[in-house]
């Protein structure tokens, strides 16, 4: 169950309570006249069942509400209550196929800009991985994988294609483009600096490495792979999974791949660079257009889910 709660001018109060009354996956309502001070209004609270969140919420906006009150909603870890259970059982779908719209839009949005935590992040993913290359560690690899911060503004970039919202794709994308500059420029000087320390040096990188070759020798599976991770990766967003999207982070070779070009290219080996580029190349298209495709497919299936409940609502008027 989601919590609602909307401010509302008086003069919406009455269409708004009629929505919410009129709609099966609403339960809990109550409403406290006058008691918004800022913005000055009602408040009206209610759950509401997941599956029907993104509908109501629509229509909420549709009557204004957006712009002349407020509309927050918050997760609900327990509740206790028949009332809430028949709310679920009435409403078509299931609640973890359940796409809150504005919720992804929202969080994606703020995914989507550059931060100094951002930018640290990718930046000690890359060197964690650089090491792991060198050692032919696959642990160290992992590591450098869960580390990374790069989904989130895979996330918003897909979600800004389907939106159709330039500025979410331009911010995002430029996120995303920057965020591996700035970690791989990081990691080739980290590298010249431990091999002027002389902790590593160039002969690592061209020893034999058979545990983490796969990272600079993409093909046909490097594909699937990052397809598959893209499909993972949006449904743990939208279904919340955060245990799903730790598997998708450590599925895909992003972080590893951007770090053993910034090797190669700091020692001179552009085979392995190219190898590594095309690598990173392959895995970002990948994900980006599995994700648009499962965010596409959610919504429209969603979009019947809601067409669904509504012609039954109007069938029981």
């Amino acid at each position: 169950m989601l919590h609602l709660r909307v401010i509302s001018p008086s003069s919406l109060t009455e269409r708004t309570l009629e929505l919410l009354r009129d709609d099966e996956a609403v339960t809990h309502l109550f409403v406290l006249t006058g008691a918004a001070q800022r913005p000055v209004g009602d408040v009206i609270s209610c759950d509401i069942a997941r599956e029907g969140a993104e509908d109501i919420l629509e229509r909420l906006r549709g009557l204004g509400l957006e712009e002349h009150g407020g509309i927050s909603v918050e997760q609900v870890d327990l509740t206790l209550s028949t009332s809430a259970e028949l709310a679920v059982e009435r409403t078509p779908g299931d609640p973890a196929d359940a796409i809150i719209w504005s919720d992804i839009q929202q969080r994606s949005g703020d995914e989507g800009r550059v931060s100094w935590t951002y930018l640290v992040f990718m930046s000690v993913a890359m060197i964690i991985a650089s090491i792991g290359v060198l050692l032919d560690q696959p642990i160290l690899i992992v590591g450098s994988m869960v580390v990374g911060p790069e989904f989130g503004p895979l996330a918003a970039l897909c979600t800004g294609i389907v939106a159709l919202r330039r500025s979410l794709i331009s911010r995002a994308a430029l996120t995303l483009l920057g965020g591996f500059l700035f970690g791989m420029i990081i990691t080739v000087g980290c590298t010249l600096l431990l091999t002027a320390l002389g902790l590593i040096d160039r002969s690592m990188l061209l020893d034999p490495r058979p545990l983490t070759s796969f990272i600079w020798q993409p093909d046909a599976l490097s594909w699937v792979i990052g397809l598959l991770a893209g499909i993972a990766g949006m449904l743990s967003l939208t279904a919340q999974k955060s245990g799903a999207l730790v598997g998708v982070l450590i599925s895909v070779t992003t972080i590893p791949a951007a770090a053993n070009a910034a090797v190669a290219i700091a020692y001179g080996v552009p085979q392995e660079a190219g190898g590594s580029a095309l690598q990173l190349l392959i895995n970002l298209v990948a994900i980006i257009v599995a994700g648009v495709i499962t965010l596409v497919v959610q919504r429209f299936a969603q979009s019947r889910l809601a067409e669904r409940r509504r012609r039954r609502s109007a069938a029981t008027a």
